[in-house]
């Protein structure tokens, strides 16, 4: 895997060759709170060939083989990768007017960025998106905690992770964190100017089918995909219908 010189330290990337003309930036893909580039598994090459755009997609700092975090995450930390990280990964990368394709946490990331208009973005998906902090979701993170310590979840995630521990109690000091029950990006979203594509399942064990209808109430024009027999990783629990929707909603963005 190549390594990109980010300010904040290296960053594990990989860029997947797309069959299209160009007319469409490329998808940039935003893992969830306790992903990598491995946990997306084959789904990038998948999406590249259902949509013909390139597909990037990198490991946040602290993520898979990126380098460690210096210091604790902070309440704020989806602001911070969205407003400070992702810009200058993009740029290092030369990559203008992307497809945000993010999932959990990194579907919020890509919200807040498209939100914040720091530039050009084509179009956004949010798979599982997380636009305020629900009951539902602090109870699974806590059982979530009390898995990590008495099962083989600290096993399973170490597969993916150099630095297991500091993935798993990073993400989950702060969604147990009192501090973060009043965490909210609605503000972003009606200065969203691209399209959106957003995705729940109806199963999710982290958020409810509010998440995603807030969005198409705040947001200027916002699709909404709820999926059956689906929870909190559409990509996984049903990737053939994600990938289906998704290289739809491509071919009709403006510019296509």
């Amino acid at each position: 895997m190549p390594f990109l010189d980010a300010p904040s330290g290296r960053i594990e990337y990989q860029r997947i060759a797309g069959t299209a003309d160009g007319s469409t930036g490329p998808i940039v893909m935003l893992h969830e709170g306790l992903g990598s580039i491995a946990l997306w598994r084959d789904f990038p090459s998948r999406l590249a060939q259902a949509t013909g755009c390139e597909v990037v997609v990198y490991s946040r700092h602290g993520y898979g083989s990126s380098a460690p975090l210096t210091a604790p995450r902070a309440v704020r930390y989806m602001h911070d990768e969205a407003l400070t990280e992702l810009p200058a990964i993009l740029d290092a990368l030369r990559v203008e007017q992307p497809i945000l394709f993010g999932h959990s946490d990194g579907g919020s990331i890509a919200l807040i960025h498209a939100g914040a208009r720091l530039r050009a973005v084509h179009g956004v998906v949010t798979l599982a998106p997380h636009v305020l902090v629900e009951d539902i979701s602090v109870t699974s993170i806590a059982a979530a905690k009390t898995a990590y310590e008495t099962t083989d979840l600290r096993a399973r995630l170490g597969r993916y992770h150099d630095d297991v521990d500091g993935v798993f109690r990073g993400w989950n000091r702060i969604w147990l964190d009192p501090a973060f029950r009043a965490w909210n990006i609605e503000e972003y979203l009606p200065a969203i100017d691209c399209p959106i594509l957003a995705i729940q399942g109806e199963q999710d064990e982290y958020g409810t089918m509010e998440q995603i209808e807030r969005i198409a109430r705040g947001a200027r024009s916002a699709e909404l995909l709820k999926l059956a027999r689906c929870r909190h990783s559409p990509h996984r629990d049903q990737p053939e219908q994600v990938l289906t929707a998704v290289a739809r909603w491509i071919q009709r963005l403006p510019g296509r």
